[in-house]
């Protein structure tokens, strides 16, 4: 079949052989664009006087309409090429015959017509009958010889018959070794099917991998075409290696892919444009942001979403070279609504040329909810620790006039009778509220910022015997020894807060004496640092108690953070000295930390700052005892109260209409009482040492008989949504909330008596 194809250029090779030959290209509208020297020589014509001028000018009038017929018949697609003889007028003026081969080129890829290859031969002078065939072999071996590309001849059933010798350079095989084999085997399993072809005459181009000799695969793209050949059909191939081009082509759609995602699945608008601000594409979120579609965007005006005041400001952004923020903080959505938005326009780049930009948007509507949101939490905050503090201040007020009048009332009584006991629990009572108040007042003072510091001229020791001289009374009750040590360097006479330091003080001693059992309490003072507008002094608080668990270290000065177990606990108070002492601390320039390397109890370290040369809080608050209504039927009553003075008023109420009243301090003690006598009630506090209200009635539930189940009443102070709920799940008949009242504790008992 190619030596048929060889035949039809037998005229032209002979020419090549026998003559020059000059090669040249026409452009689609046939006007020289290239020629070589062969072409200068035949006409006589230098290359300028050649080139951008059309073919058509030097065809002599008898070979014109040939000429044309021939170049139409090409161009419509009838042949691949074609061959004629032709005269061109010289330079000088006279003809030449000549020989003309002419191959319309297109892109293998695209299939776009690019251009025209011609080849001209001079034909002899005084041969005017067609110049003697050559061998049919010669011109094809030449082109076989020399063709860079894959020439390939195969049965329909892929036997190879024919392969030029430039598959070697290509694949590394040798083309007799292919010939007679079924060349599928070279194909990568994936393209296989790639491989069938339709009707005979069709053009068909494919890309394939094919391994090559030393195992690797190769991309060739093969222009096929069925051929008939007689009563055969035959398929012609040529193949070009595209494997460098086939990578650049995956990284481009790594790159496209890529760029799509980024585009896809940002959650800020893209919106790309062109130089004069129409938009091109966007991505979801911009669809989202804008209600516009992606068809109904495409070649719009950005001046309808960003508002025609701006376009002249991202136009006018072409002038630049980075990315960069701009005053575009809406953006106009289709329905007529506006978005907060922040913007950042960025340049579109190609081949170092700018052709557009792009807007980047962020939607910042959530973004200004929270910040309002946050001002609102943060305002209510300081709102609420405002109120907090105000109405501390005035609770202390009539709180010091209930104590003042205790004392009175104190001091007319006979010592051993009920109105002095009443009076007591009144005072104790009132003593323990005051020192919440005073907590709750100092903390929230110094949370809304509204602790000044006094400076005033003090001696230290005064100050500290001031302080200690509260906590003596306590530790000797309990046998514990109070030690204070002094350095020589510490100066007697300052200047500072010497109230702040006595609150310091106060709420470290008071805590060592409250968790020390044995031994003692040390205070230790000496001089840290001197600068010229201060002394440090440095403070060590130690003491032989409990100690301090190390998982609850890193807590200790968080606010209302407690040691114990919420549900266990043996010590009153807020959680707030610690908190309410590293704020003064720090207030007066210095820092507090706990000392880690103490093995026998709690060792706090604390710096103040104070000046060389020569006061606490208080306030009282208090809760009234309930007025106590008529005596109700007798009836066997457990009082279960951990606090003495909880249990003293709770007794008290119910004896006083009557009731036998017994007590228990712990969890453990009611759960023996309860087992070991019949009770008609048991008033439960949920919050005791050991086992606690809960734990104990459930136990009591599990452990006695129906019948003799008394009925439990939750006592609490918590009052929270939910504390009933738990107390009732655990077995509990009814729940009452602390300060306790006479009439609800007599409601209560009629509830179920």
């Amino acid at each position: 079949m190619l030596r048929q194809h060889a035949e039809v250029y037998s005229r032209f090779g002979q020419a090549y052989k026998t003559g020059k030959v000059g090669v040249a290209f026409l452009s689609m509208d046939e006007k020289w664009t290239r020629i070589n020297p062969a072409v200068v020589l035949m006409l006589g014509y230098s290359e300028e006087q050649l080139l951008e001028r059309e073919f058509g000018e030097f065809l002599h009038n008898d070979s014109l309409a040939v000429y044309k017929k021939m170049m139409g018949a090409l161009q419509a697609g009838e042949a691949p090429f074609f061959e004629c003889e032709i005269k061109l007028t010289r330079a000088a003026g006279t003809p030449v015959r000549l020989l003309l081969h002419a191959v319309l080129v297109s892109d293998p890829c695209t299939g776009e017509k690019l251009h025209y290859l011609i080849h001209l031969a001079e034909i002899p002078e005084g041969n005017t009958s067609e110049i003697a065939p050559p061998p049919s072999d010669e011109l094809y071996r030449l082109i076989a010889a020399n063709i860079r590309d894959i020439v390939y001849y195969s049965t329909l059933d892929n036997i190879c018959l024919y392969c030029s010798p430039s598959i070697q350079e290509v694949l590394g095989y040798e083309p007799e070794k292919l010939i007679g084999r079924d060349i599928r085997g070279l194909i990568h399993h994936e393209d296989l099917s790639v491989l069938e072809l339709s009707e005979p005459m069709e053009f068909q181009s494919i890309q394939l991998r094919i391994r090559h000799a030393d195992g690797r695969y190769l991309w060739i793209e093969f222009t096929l075409r069925l051929i008939e050949d007689g009563n055969s059909m035959s398929v012609l191939a040529v193949g070009r290696d595209v494997t460098e081009r086939k990578a650049v082509e995956t990284m481009l759609q790594e790159s496209i892919e890529r760029y799509t995602s980024l585009k896809k699945y940002n959650h800020d608008a893209i919106i790309s444009l062109d130089l004069q601000g129409n938009i091109i594409n966007g991505n979801e979120q911009a669809c989202q942001l804008t209600g516009y579609t992606i068809p109904e965007m495409v070649g719009m005006s950005v001046s309808l979403i960003i508002g025609a005041h701006h376009l002249h400001d991202v136009i006018g952004y072409c002038n630049e070279n980075n990315s960069k923020e701009r005053n575009i903080n809406l953006i106009w959505h289709k329905d007529g609504h506006t978005v907060e938005v922040l913007t950042t326009i960025a340049p579109i780049i190609i081949n170092e040329e700018r052709v557009g930009f792009y807007i980047i948007v962020k939607d910042i509507t959530e973004q200004k909810k929270l910040l309002i949101a946050k001002e609102i939490a943060e305002n209510t905050n300081k709102a609420k620790s405002e109120f907090l503090a105000m109405m501390s201040h005035e609770i202390r007020t009539p709180m010091n006039g209930v104590l003042g009048m205790t004392d009175l009332l104190l001091d007319m009584s006979e010592p051993g009778s009920v109105q002095r006991e009443y009076l007591d629990i009144i005072r104790q009572s009132g003593h323990t509220l005051l020192n919440i108040i005073n907590d709750i007042l100092d903390f929230s003072k110094n949370e809304a910022g509204k602790t000044a510091l006094h400076e005033e001229p003090f001696v230290l020791k005064n100050c500290m015997d001031s302080a200690l001289e509260l906590l003596l009374l306590k530790a000797e009750a309990k046998g514990l020894y109070i030690e204070v040590t002094t350095g020589a360097e510490v100066p007697e006479h300052l200047i500072g807060d010497a109230d702040r330091l006595k609150q310091i003080l106060l709420n470290l001693v008071g805590n060592a004496v409250k968790f020390t059992y044995t031994g003692g309490v040390t205070i230790q003072v000496r001089t840290a640092a001197k600068a010229a507008n201060g002394i440090t002094l440095q403070f060590t608080v130690a003491d032989t108690g409990i100690g301090i668990p190390e998982d609850s270290r890193s807590r200790l000065f968080e606010p209302f953070y407690q040691l114990e177990q919420f549900m266990g606990r043996r010590h009153e108070g807020t959680g707030l000295g610690l908190a309410i002492t590293k704020q003064l601390v720090e207030l007066m320039g210095g820092s507090i930390a706990l000392d880690s390397g103490t093995e026998i109890g709690a060792a706090f370290v604390f710096t103040v700052v104070l000046r060389e040369e020569d006061k606490g809080s208080d306030g009282e608050p208090g809760t009234e005892l309930p007025t106590l209504g008529p005596v109700g039927r007798e009836l066997r009553i457990l009082v279960a109260e951990d606090n003495e003075i909880n249990r003293i008023v709770l007794r008290k109420i119910l004896e006083k209409r009557g009731y036998a009243v017994d007590v228990a301090v712990d969890g453990l003690q009611v759960v023996e009482m309860a087992g070991s006598k019949d009770y008609d009630i048991i008033f439960m506090d949920v919050q005791m040492p050991g086992m606690n209200g809960l734990e104990a009635t459930r136990v009591i539930k599990q452990t006695l008989p129906q019948e003799k189940l008394p009925v439990i009443i939750a006592v609490t102070a918590n009052a929270l949504k939910g504390d009933r709920e738990l107390c009732l799940e655990a077995g509990m008949e009814e729940y009452i909330s602390k300060p306790l009242r006479s009439e609800a504790i007599s409601n209560i008992i009629g509830k179920f008596f």
